[in-house]
């Protein structure tokens, strides 16, 4: 977390958490109200302090506010730089089990968590369908612990830590 970002929490513990506003959909790309953040500094800021609370569900702290985050899928979105796999915050996952969903998705589980590889890096995973474990997407919010819409856990209460 930055520590500016810290500094204002201390000092406004109690101001709202906001939900229904950001976004991160299925190619790693963070979103305000549906459309696309394209200011660079922005995407920096907001991956530098993406977390999840103790319910699992993801958030960006902006200074002394959660601005709670809608995921497509996980909470993570993959893809390849050459041969280095990167997440969408722009820190390199090593792979500890790859998962093929019942949609023909790949997941990576990786150090931070599960997260879903980008569909422009499908490609390498083609000929390893049958090499690769099988879930059902139904069941992937539930076992990896991460809740994809936090506003249907309680928009109204701010969560203590």
């Amino acid at each position: 977390m930055d520590e500016m970002v810290a500094r204002s929490l201390a000092k406004w513990p109690n101001v709202p958490a906001v939900y229904g506003w950001l976004a991160l959909d299925r190619r790693g790309n963070w979103l305000i109200k549906g459309e696309r953040i394209a200011n660079r500094a922005l995407r920096e800021f907001i991956a530098r302090n993406y977390e999840a609370d103790e319910r699992g569900c993801w958030f960006f702290q902006n200074g002394p506010q959660r601005v709670f985050v809608t995921l497509a899928y996980t909470p993570f979105v993959m893809h390849y730089e050459g041969e280095r796999l990167l997440d969408q915050c722009g820190r390199e996952v090593t792979a500890r089990q790859t998962y093929l969903d019942d949609e023909g998705s790949v997941l990576i589980l990786g150090q931070h968590g599960i997260g879903l590889l980008d569909d422009r890096d499908l490609e390498r995973y083609a000929d390893r369908e049958g090499g690769l474990a099988s879930i059902g997407r139904a069941e992937v919010a539930a076992r990896f612990g991460f809740v994809p819409d936090p506003s249907v856990v309680g928009q109204f209460e701010r969560p203590k830590d």
